[in-house]
């Protein structure tokens, strides 16, 4: 895919030394450089925003109860029968 999209970002003379000097010692230009990190930056916070995390007792508990249904009682018995009469079969 052509690269037609474009970023500007300004820095200090001290910072764009840093990056320059970063970017040379691992064979890359400036700007692949700078792109590669921003992504990984950018992938790490995203991957982030999606993944819940919770304490492990909860997690236990859970997969405990998905394996555990509750036994079947009056007001899910009369829920699935409702359910019952609004599917219809093709």
């Amino acid at each position: 895919m052509p690269k037609t999209a474009r970023i500007e970002v300004r820095t200090d003379p001290e910072h764009e030394a840093l990056l320059k000097q970063a970017a040379n010692l691992t064979n890359q230009t400036l700007t692949s450089f700078i792109l590669e990190a921003a992504e990984r930056r950018a992938e790490q916070v995203v991957a982030e925003a999606n993944t819940t995390v919770v304490p492990s007792a909860f997690f236990d508990q859970l997969l405990d109860a998905l394996d555990r249904p509750p036994e079947p009682n009056l007001p899910m018995h009369r829920a699935a029968q409702r359910l019952g009469s609004l599917v219809i079969d093709q």
